[in-house]
């Protein structure tokens, strides 16, 4: 029987000859045998014996200490690194002491690179390929020393958060940290970001090939456009006149490819050695199928080794890099960047709380960088309470897969919920209702200063396909339109359409205004020209739902906006239109109980009958059995309790999860357990119920309601928000009213002792900016108009005037009875001052009156002017001397009194 330490050395032996290496016994000694060998037990010249000594090209180049299972390694660090202080003097070798040392029991495994300053152990999937320590010892010095010597960051380009990102992570890796995380909103320019840090990867760190993971095949091709565009600003050329960047489309990578593009499923699908991959699999992300179950096996491809890549990039790295995938991620050898808009504790903990950079949504907006959202809630009797379908009638009742409608008599009304909405009974004057209430809320509520032509770009999200076919149809009947106003998106191809050919259309056509989708462009994809996002379902997972509403967040430039959306004035906030409660229900980081999405419910079955009893497939069997059992009528499920000893669908469902519940297990014991397991299970054993099951999913159906009426309850904007938002400058205004200058000047009325210029409301601006929680100057007005709605003028863009601010202070300090755009009140006041001019008998030439409105629109955009601004503004139309010719020595004090007189 072997010991323990043979055992390990198997294993060792393994481990090298899958990369290539040639094992030779000290008495068989060849180092020129091949590129790579390791000769066991080496005699050393301390005459100690190294496990293994490494040959690459003839040369000596590192040491192997074996250790047998279990045992802890960095207690042996002195031990390896002793050998390769004590190669014999006559022995060939590439450098002392030997830089490349392994620690490995065979299934644990720790490499050091000797040549690295400060150099650290880190752990490893593998040993080495010869070919890559022999390209490493050609290399004028080691990528982590490298790392630590790159230039400063140019700014010129990059937003402060990005410029903060990149700098943050290149301190990180100076620092030997193998895992950062980037936290910036969406919108802010995580991908242009990523673009930077990768061509200084590339160039500075000599990088050999980077991979860019993302979750769905979309934000590949989004990710490989950016690469295409980005500039390379110190040599004028566009990153791929380079570096070939590429979006893999099949199993095979290019080998002069710097930048590798492709999903986590590929990827695994590769490692695998899987000769293709279906391209349909990448476009659903497996954090929106809950894929969050027990890691893929990863075992080692001589084809794609762990050193094959130097950085990994995991974008919107919240919902690929742990559960499932966490073990294809840790098979490379390779610094991990994630980047992300919404980190979860669970990602935090991943990338051991290395958060490099931290750009918040609350921020973004305070910057300008992103908009900010309102809530308009829409509430329907019939979304609420539900309602009931009259026996009297026939019933009208839908197979979901194959859409055919047949009609039923019912025994007795059929009361329904809204939970059963658009699940088991749909109520098409219920999606009239809210759609109806929609376009009617537009141009009154939502944007009354638009022409009421253009309808804004709306994306709205359905419950499943069933759903988001019916919400198409009513939509375009609602709004009048035809097929090109609004459509679906799903992952499928429709029509010959493929779903990335429609969301571009959807970006770009003035005539598609409202998609309807389920996931697949719920997360991730750039539509910046949207300004309605409308919930027509629940979302309970937090992270998902800030993704959802990262649709809307993105700022765009007027120009482009009005190519898709003429009669838009700019953007400057979206509108989430809550039809379900999305904005009131209890969010948590949790994912569904599928797990299995992607298995078919008969293989499944099958499984479960053939002994598969793993928590996966538990998850993923209670989960359908619950879904299935909300859809059966009365008969259906009498055939099932036939089977299950009286237990409904979901009573199976609820024992199932007790199974795998670890509180429920502490508590019964592992034997009570499995006895518990057998019984629940014990009627899939049977084909007769088995097939029983798939025939009762295939006659899913749904009933629909077409003879109920609904209407809307309540239409309201969001107070909570608004309240909050005014509290917090009622706060500000109060703990910094003696310290910013503007503030003291218009809490004491002190305008005659001190006058506001530009710069202190610039410096206001700024720190309300940095406040915490940051507070943007149309943010505010809005909460305003939310909260005291009669007394606030609606502007559509108020932080285009930056003294709006000024308006702001005064009325949220109550010397102002209502809150009014600066330009108004201003242009009331100077008519005023006008009319006290002409009663003190001073009348005003034409010219002179020109100067003077000039002079008015100048104190509206800047608060104050002086001669020397007279001067530095109107130069072409003659300054300061033109104006001295005009007013003589009553110029100096028009310019204080306009100041005074429109601005108090």
């Amino acid at each position: 029987m072997s010991t323990p330490e043979e055992v390990a050395r198997i294993k060792i032996d393994e481990l090298l000859t899958q990369a290539g290496w040639i094992i030779q016994d000290r008495s068989e000694f060849d180092r020129t045998a091949g590129l790579g060998v390791a000769v066991r037990e080496f005699l050393m010249d301390d005459n100690t014996e190294a496990d293994y000594l490494l040959f690459v090209d003839g040369k000596a180049c590192g040491v192997i200490e074996a250790k047998k299972f279990g045992e802890t390694l960095s207690g042996v660090e002195n031990q390896s690194s002793g050998y390769s202080c004590h190669l014999p003097d006559y022995v060939k070798n590439w450098m002392m002491p030997l830089p490349f040392i392994y620690e490995t029991t065979g299934l644990e495994t720790y490499f050091t690179d000797g040549r690295d300053i400060n150099a650290v152990s880190r752990k490893v999937f593998a040993i080495h390929k010869p070919e890559t320590l022999y390209s490493w010892l050609q290399d004028d010095d080691t990528l982590r020393n490298r790392l630590k010597k790159f230039p400063e960051v140019n700014p010129v380009g990059l937003r402060q958060c990005q410029y903060e990102a990149i700098n943050g992570l290149e301190k990180s890796f100076s620092s030997n940290s193998s895992r950062s995380l980037i936290c910036m909103a969406t919108g802010a320019g995580k991908t242009y970001t990523a673009c930077n840090f990768v061509y200084r990867l590339l160039k500075y760190g000599k990088a050999k090939r980077i991979l860019f993971l993302v979750d769905r095949n979309n934000l590949g091709r989004q990710t490989k456009k950016e690469f295409e565009n980005f500039r390379l600003k110190d040599e004028n050329r566009l990153f791929t006149d380079v570096y070939i960047a590429s979006h893999l489309q099949t199993n095979t990578i290019d080998k002069d490819a710097k930048v590798v593009i492709t999903t986590i499923q590929r990827l695994y699908s590769m490692l695998r050695g899987e000769a293709e991959y279906n391209p349909e699999d990448e476009e659903v992300s497996a954090f929106e199928l809950g894929s969050m179950g027990k890691p893929k096996e990863v075992v080692y491809n001589p084809q794609i080794p762990p050193e094959y890549f130097d950085f990994i990039i995991t974008d919107e790295c919240h919902r690929s890099i742990y559960g499932d995938w966490r073990q294809v991620l840790e098979y490379f050898d390779a610094f991990l960047i994630g980047l992300t808009a919404t980190p979860s504790k669970q990602t935090l903990g991943y990338f051991n709380q290395n958060l490099v950079s931290d750009y918040p949504y609350e921020r973004s907006v305070a910057d300008g960088v992103n908009v900010d959202y309102q809530v308009l809630r829409i509430k329907t009797e019939i979304s609420e309470n539900g309602g009931k379908i009259d026996k009297n009638f026939q019933v009208p009742v839908r197979d979901k897969k194959s859409r055919k409608v047949l009609y039923e008599s019912l025994d007795e009304d059929k009361e329904y919920t809204a939970k059963d909405l658009d699940r088991s009974v749909l109520v098409p004057n219920q999606i009239r209702t809210i759609m109806e209430c929609y376009k009617n809320s537009i141009f009154t509520d939502l944007f009354p200063d638009r022409e009421p032509t253009w309808i804004p770009k709306t994306l709205i999200f359905a419950k499943d396909d069933n759903h988001a076919e019916e919400i198409v149809r009513i939509t375009r009947e609602v709004f009048g339109k035809g097929n090109d106003f609004c459509k679906k998106i799903t992952c499928k191809v429709t029509g010959g359409v493929k779903a990335e050919d429609l969301i571009k259309e959807f970006q770009s056509s003035p005539q598609f205004r409202i998609a309807v989708t389920v996931d697949m462009i719920a997360t991730g994809t750039d539509i910046k020209s949207l300004e309605v996002l409308i919930f027509m379902r629940d979302v309970h997972s937090s992270l998902y739902y800030e993704q959802m509403k990262g649709r809307g967040v993105r700022s765009i430039n007027d120009t482009d906006l009005k190519s898709v959306t003429p009669n838009a004035n700019g953007k400057s906030m979206f509108y989430l239109i809550d039809a379900v409660g999305v904005t009131e229900s209890k969010k948590s980081a949790s994912q569904p109980l599928e797990r299995k999405k992607g298995t078919p419910l008969k293989k499944l079955l099958e499984q479960i009958a053939q002994g598969k009893q793993d928590e996966d497939a538990i998850s993923s069997l209670a989960g359908r059995l619950v879904n299935l059992d909300r859809k059966l009528d009365d008969k259906d499920k009498k055939r099932v309790i036939e089977y299950t000893n009286g237990m409904s669908l979901t009573q199976v469902s609820g024992e199932l999860l007790n199974t795998i519940d670890e509180d429920f297990i502490e508590k019964h014991g592992v034997r009570e357990i499995e006895e518990l397991k057998e019984k629940i299970l014990t009627p899939f054993n049977k084909p007769t119920f088995r097939q029983v099951i798939l025939e009762l999913s295939e006659k899913s159906k749904i009933y629909i309601d077409d003879i109920s009426t609904d209407k809307v309850i309540s239409v309201d904007k969001n107070k909570e928000k608004a309240s909050s938002i005014v509290k917090s400058f009622k706060n500000f205004i109060e703990e910094n009213k003696d310290e910013i200058t503007a503030l003291s000047i218009i809490y004491n009325a002190s305008y005659q002792q001190r006058h506001l210029s530009y710069e202190n409301i610039a410096e206001l601006h700024e720190k309300l900016r940095l406040a915490h929680p940051p507070l943007a100057l149309a943010d505010i007005w809005r909460a305003y108009e939310v909260m005291e709605q009669d007394k606030v003028q609606h502007v559509s863009r108020p932080e285009k005037l930056l003294t709006n601010i000024i308006q702001l202070v005064r009325f949220s300090l109550g010397f102002d009875e209502k809150l009014e755009d600066f330009g108004k009140v201003a242009s009331s006041r100077y008519e005023l001052w006008l009319g006290r001019q002409k009663r003190a008998g001073i009348e005003f030439t034409e010219e002179q009156k020109v100067w003077l409105d000039r002079i008015k629109d100048y104190i509206i955009n800047n608060v104050y002017i002086t001669k020397q601004n007279v001067q530095e503004a109107f130069s072409e139309n003659g300054g300061i001397l033109k104006l001295t010719n005009l007013f003589g020595d009553k110029t100096e004090k028009i310019l204080t009194d306009m100041s005074l007189a429109l601005v108090a």
